[in-house]
């Protein structure tokens, strides 16, 4: 027998019954940006690998370990998508759409990370992210922030994530405030560990993101960001403020909240959880302002986030199991007999005409009332609908509610106001 092929590592496979708990979130995710008015991007799986370098920084864990990159037959460099903003600025750059002009874009699909798999952390995982362009006041941040918000009611996870909000300027005052703290790593270089050491030079502000809490501890008496703020960074973020109070959404003040990737500015924010471990960000974006000029194009405002939808499905699991229960099927239709297969068909298409939102599975493969019966439990039918032969003379049909076992035969003329009373 030949070896079975098995999915690589970290890749995993979405069976039936875990797609139907992804469609109903997607329902979720989607309907709510179209009722934001936020248009739909798609973009494709590969990019240059010199984009994300240009992008998301060299000296970032993305670029540095994280990439899935190989040479096609032409000799470029190629990458899978780890994220999903530097595709759609080099969309927009590419197509004209951005220059002048108002976007407010989302996208949905895989992204591909080499990294230690664990819960909720794969190496295929899938992200839907919004991007807005033209816009450059903290009205945006909040309006984002709060379509978010929105996520959380709907989908039944709001009193388990909370907000946390930084301001981190611009490129500047980063650069004013980077030189005074790594002057601080240096003075306590020994207590800090080999990751942070590496980071020091290299990225310092993500040390400031370390997950080690002596690190941690050690950061309380360190340079703080806010400090290196001028007044126009100081008043977009105090705005921001005010705008999500005014909304009603609660947020912590993080300072060290800084975001792992070099793009962005000003607003970062992240929605967290302590229902889901270690791997505790739900959501998370800001702003990135510079990114559009730093890919080739005019200064361009622009703000977004993204979401990693296995993390979600993870905590709604989690928090709000009665959310996953799947719908089950409406109507089994049952033909009794090869003469009836034919007519059961017709009469089923003739249903799904009329009942367009009614889910209906029609036997195949023959079997006797018993056997059939059983495949209807399976599906978890409420209805099940029996065409024999003399049915089909009568031109009638066999109407079993399978929830209480009532039945009755009424005409087929009657079928179909009959089953809208039903299923109501």
């Amino acid at each position: 027998m030949a070896k079975r092929i098995q999915s690589i590592r970290g890749m995993n496979d979405y069976l039936p019954a875990e797609t139907a708990v992804w469609q109903k979130v997607e329902a979720i995710l989607k309907g709510t940006l179209a009722r934001y008015g936020y248009s739909e991007i798609r973009l494709p799986v590969v990019e240059e690998t010199s984009l994300f370098k240009r992008a998301i920084g060299e000296v970032t864990d993305v670029v540095e370990k994280e990439m899935y990159t190989f040479e096609d037959r032409d000799q470029l460099s190629l990458t899978l998508r780890p994220e999903g903003t530097a595709g759609c600025v080099r969309a927009g750059l590419e197509n004209g759409i951005i220059y002048n002009q108002e976007q407010r874009l989302w996208y949905f699909g895989p992204m591909f990370r080499y990294e230690k798999p664990q819960k909720g952390r794969y190496r295929q995982f899938h992200q839907i992210g919004v991007e807005v362009f033209g816009l450059q006041g903290p009205d945006i941040d909040a309006e984002i922030i709060a379509l978010t918000a929105r996520w959380w009611h709907e989908l039944g996870i709001a009193d388990y994530v909370t907000l946390e909000i930084n301001s981190i300027g611009s490129l500047e005052e980063r650069y004013h405030y980077r030189q005074a703290l790594v002057a601080f790593l240096e003075q306590h270089k020994s207590h800090l560990d080999a990751d942070c050491q590496r980071r020091m030079y290299t990225n310092p502000l993500r040390v400031l993101d370390s997950k080690n809490s002596e690190v941690q501890a050690l950061l309380v008496d360190a340079p703080k960001l806010s400090d290196y703020l001028n007044n126009e960074s100081k008043t977009h973020f105090n705005g921001l403020c005010n705008m999500l109070t005014s909304l009603g959404i609660k947020y912590t003040i993080n300072e060290c909240l800084v975001r792992g990737l070099d793009y962005y500015n000003r607003t970062v924010f992240e929605w967290v959880t302590k229902n889901l471990g270690a791997q505790g960000t739900v959501c998370a974006g800001g702003r990135y302002d510079g990114l559009v000029s730093q890919l080739g194009g005019h200064a361009t405002p622009a703000v977004g986030f993204a979401m990693g939808i296995e993390r979600l499905i993870l905590l709604i699991q989690s928090v709000n199991p009665g959310f996953i229960k799947q719908d089950n099927l409406d109507i089994y239709m049952i033909g009794l007999g090869s003469s009836a297969q034919i007519p059961a068909m017709l009469l089923a298409e003739t249903l799904r005409n009329a009942l367009p939102k009614v889910k209906l599975m029609t036997n195949h493969g023959g079997g006797n009332a018993k056997k059939q019966f059983a495949r209807a439990d399976k599906w978890g039918a409420k209805i099940a609908l029996v065409l024999g032969e003399n049915e089909i003379a009568a031109k009638e049909v066999v109407v079993k509610d399978l929830r209480n076992g009532q039945q009755e035969t009424i005409g087929q003329d009657r079928l179909i106001e009959h089953l809208s009373s039903m299923l109501k």
